[in-house]
């Protein structure tokens, strides 16, 4: 048995040399990015179908002394906290992968007018 080594035949992960099967590019990005931003517009609607109904039934079971009312209203709360921590995960995820691809798209043009200066440079050393 060997530690702290890389597999003979390549292996995945780990901290070993850049692994060339791995690339991402703007479409994979946009449309990760898109599928985030549609869980969670449809969190915020589908997730929220049932607290008025259940803040009703925790207020109507504490009015009439019961004292499930109370801890009802405790799942109702941390139920609107999980779920407003969802919401902003799904929107930093869309929003940071928009930026991603924004930003990749614009190094991709300064890259490619880098490459154009260079071959110019090159019929001049010719």
């Amino acid at each position: 048995m060997r530690l702290n080594s890389i597999p003979a035949e390549g292996g995945g992960g780990g901290t070993g040399p850049v692994n060339a099967d791995l690339a991402v590019n703007q479409d994979n990005l946009g449309a990760i990015g898109h599928d985030a931003y549609a869980l969670r517009t449809r969190l915020s609607k589908d997730g929220d179908h049932a607290r008025p109904s259940t803040f009703d039934a925790a207020i109507a079971l504490t009015n009439g002394n019961f004292s499930s009312g109370s801890a009802l209203l405790k799942v109702h709360d941390r139920w609107n906290t999980h779920m407003k921590t969802l919401l902003d995960a799904c929107a930093q995820i869309s929003n940071h992968l928009d930026y991603s691809k924004a930003a990749h798209a614009k190094d991709d043009v300064q890259i490619g007018g880098d490459l154009i200066s260079v071959s110019k440079l090159n019929e001049y050393l010719k």
